[in-house]
């Protein structure tokens, strides 16, 4: 410690070393104060450790700390120490570098033991591989080639770079291989995808900590041997929370979320990790409903989310469209001083649109100052699946006046746009921009968009050679696209050489056989009719059963065709009733041509449209929603062009805006019309 004499100047005690625990957080100013008043700061033993205490203090930043350093005039090797790995302790790497390159330049000492694993650490965070080669030569030449805690590093870092192959050669020339060694490796071959390396290296390993499991565990999850990795956890003397995370995230990555549900009920100690790997399990596995379960169950239960955690969370009420769930975690969002700068904002941005409510998607949008390409992107495509492909197209010329520099995805956008709003010359100019201006190589998806665009506007021999001059094959859903306009444009030779490649991709996909059953009657060609109806019954091919959700005071109502189970039915067969009333009165002529095949005569055709689940919600929204409020659904299968004929016409008898996501788009119903192109 340090002591007055007598004489009242500062010296040193006999066993300094207490003097580095503060007692309390203004100790270090107080003896800082004492040494320059005593004129003993530049004591070496004295400004020594007065660093050591100022950057062991958590009142403290490090930069106050840099700046008492600064002022010694000969800091010792111990300070630089102190500092350099300070700033690696707090994530500042390349400052720590720096400070290195500093110390080599001006100090005159020698790196020791305590200083080179430091910088080697800060080239791996920052994978600065020139750097860390740099200092390898360096352990080399000043003859650090058999410590172990550097040659550790060293291994450590290579295991960073991904350069295996120079982590293990200097593994195998340590003389002595400590446990970081081993486990650095192991994880090392798991980053660079040799998972069996990795395996046979666990397997060597006389000693084994916490980490060598854990390490093995989540490599094993993370290549999809899931079995394997439990087998390894199974084993495990002592399993901490890491391992447990790593189980879960395997098993929700194989798609067993039973698994990994079962696991997490019998975690005794779980963190905000464990939540986040559950929430984003459930997500990724479709399993919606369970990942809003489980976020409710984690505020209950006094945790407090990341952003991560409400990243997933946006994306499940996304997917079912849960405007007032969308909205409530947004207030979350904006009382717990979450910035929207990042993936939060353009989650929020992507939930808003995919509820419907592109107005406050917008908002959200001209509230972030920081705007990211994300940001910019995600607007650009929720305004072209809303219809409103001039306000996209006009954001991305602001997006690019203010230079930010479009990537595949937001071409997809621009695509869409112009699809939805006819425009083909546009797209095909925005289309060639992508590949000549910003060298962005097209994939199937704006090869897609190419396709939909001519498609839609009915020029079905242009799209067909779009297809057949595409470098890839073309999907499913390309063919589809043709097949689905064929049929619109009555175009029977296109349609049928489309329908027999997606029967050639998916022999038994439904869609094909009835866009060309419809294609066939809407020509009276009915011997074919017949033919793809006896074809779908040999075949056992059955449409999906519509089902359509809707939102309804913080629950989701459910319906399928010609559900009579909800509580309300009586209520809302009587409002169809009404509205078949209101429809004939306005001269409404179904459109019988896609009622399944199996139905017969008029009279059930029209009943069996009446009943669809679109229908049921629209009616139960007519009976609960309050006047002026929109009617929200989401429907599972593409609006059929009935439905979508009586939706627009209910929008102008019932004065309600209705908006409707089906597996294809958004439909916004208004006054009488509707915000897509796709039906005639």
């Amino acid at each position: 410690m340090l002591q007055v004499t007598a004489s009242g100047s500062l010296q040193p005690s006999s066993n300094p070393y207490p003097f580095q625990i503060c007692r309390t957080p203004i100790e270090p100013a107080q003896l800082h104060a004492v040494s320059l008043k005593t004129a003993t700061f530049h004591d070496p033993l004295i400004s020594s450790r007065l660093i050591s205490l100022y950057a062991h203090s958590k009142c403290n930043s490090l930069d106050h700390v840099r700046s008492v350093f600064d002022q010694i005039q000969e800091p010792t090797l111990h300070s630089w120490n102190t500092l350099i790995k300070s700033y690696v302790e707090n994530q500042r790497s390349q400052e720590s570098l720096l400070m290195f390159l500093e110390f080599m330049s001006r100090s005159g000492l020698m790196p020791d033991v305590f200083t080179l694993p430091c910088v080697i650490k800060a080239c791996g965070r920052l994978i600065a591989t020139k750097e860390g080669e740099q200092i390898h030569g360096l352990i080399l030449k000043i003859g650090f080639r058999d410590d172990v805690f550097v040659q550790s590093s060293l291994v450590s870092m290579y295991s960073k770079f991904k350069d295996i192959n120079s982590a293990r050669k200097v593994f195998d020339g340590m003389t002595e291989k400590d446990l970081v060694s081993w486990n650095s490796l192991m994880d090392g071959y798991v980053k660079s995808g040799n998972i069996e390396l990795a395996k046979e290296l666990f397997d060597e390993m006389t000693e084994k900590d916490v980490v060598s499991w854990t390490v093995m565990v989540d490599g094993l999850s993370k290549h999809g041997k899931v079995d394997d990795a439990r087998k390894v956890f199974d084993e495990m003397p002592n399993r901490n929370l890491p391992s447990w995370n790593a189980m879960i995230n395997g098993y929700m990555k194989a798609g067993d979320f039973l698994s990994a549900r079962r696991l997490f009920n019998q975690m005794e100690d779980i963190d905000i990790i464990t939540w986040n790997s559950m929430i984003a399990g459930y997500e990724c596995n479709g399993r919606f409903s369970e990942a809003l379960k489980l976020f409710t169950q984690l505020l209950n239960s006094g945790y407090i989310p990341t952003p991560s955690t409400l990243v997933s969370t946006l994306s499940a009420i996304s997917y079912l469209a849960l405007l007032t769930k969308g909205r409530w975690v947004h207030s979350y969002i904006v009382k717990n001083n979450h910035k929207l700068d990042g993936i939060l904002g353009t989650s929020l941005i992507e939930t808003y649109c995919k509820c419907g409510s592109i107005e406050s998607a917008l908002k959200i949008f001209k509230s972030i100052h920081n705007k990211k390409l994300a940001h910019w992107t995600a607007i650009i495509v929720g305004l072209g699946t809303h219809g409103q492909a001039n306000h996209a197209l006009e954001l991305f010329q602001e997006m690019l006046k203010v230079n930010i520099i479009p990537n595949g995805i937001t071409f997809i956008g621009v695509l869409n746009a112009c699809n939805h709003a006819g425009l083909v010359k546009d797209g095909q100019r925005f289309f060639k921009m992508m590949v000549n201006d910003y060298k962005i190589e097209p994939t199937i998806e704006h090869y897609g968009c190419l396709v939909d665009i001519f498609c839609r506007a009915g020029c079905l021999e242009e799209a067909k050679n779009v297809i057949e001059s595409m470098p890839m094959k073309p999907n499913k859903i390309v063919w589809m696209s043709l097949l689905s306009a064929s049929r619109i444009y009555k175009n029977v030779e296109i349609g049928e050489y489309a329908g027999h490649h997606v029967k050639q991709i998916d022999p038994k996909c439904i869609e094909s056989y009835l866009l060309l059953s419809n294609m066939y009657a809407t020509t009276n060609n009915w011997d074919k009719v017949s033919h793809v109806r006896e074809t779908m019954r040999k075949m056992g091919l059955k449409k999906d059963p519509g089902c359509s959700f809707i939102e309804f005071e913080n629950g989701v109502h459910e319906f399928i065709v010609g559900d009579r189970s909800h509580p309300q039915s009586n209520e809302i067969y009587h409002k169809l009733s009404e509205i078949r009333e209101r429809l004939k009165s306005v001269g409404h002529v179904p459109d019988k041509s896609q009622v399944l095949l199996h139905i017969e005569g008029d009279n059930e055709k029209e009943i069996e449209l009446e009943s669809h689940s679109e229908r049921l919600a629209i009616a139960f929204g007519l009976i609960n929603y309050k006047p002026g409020i929109p009617i929200r659904i989401v429907k599972n299968l593409r609006v059929c062009n009935d439905c979508h004929s009586v939706t627009k016409l209910l929008s102008k008898i019932y004065d309600r805006e209705i908006i409707v996501r089906d597996n294809n788009r958004y439909h916004h119903f208004k006054n009488g019309s509707c915000s897509c192109m796709d039906y005639w």
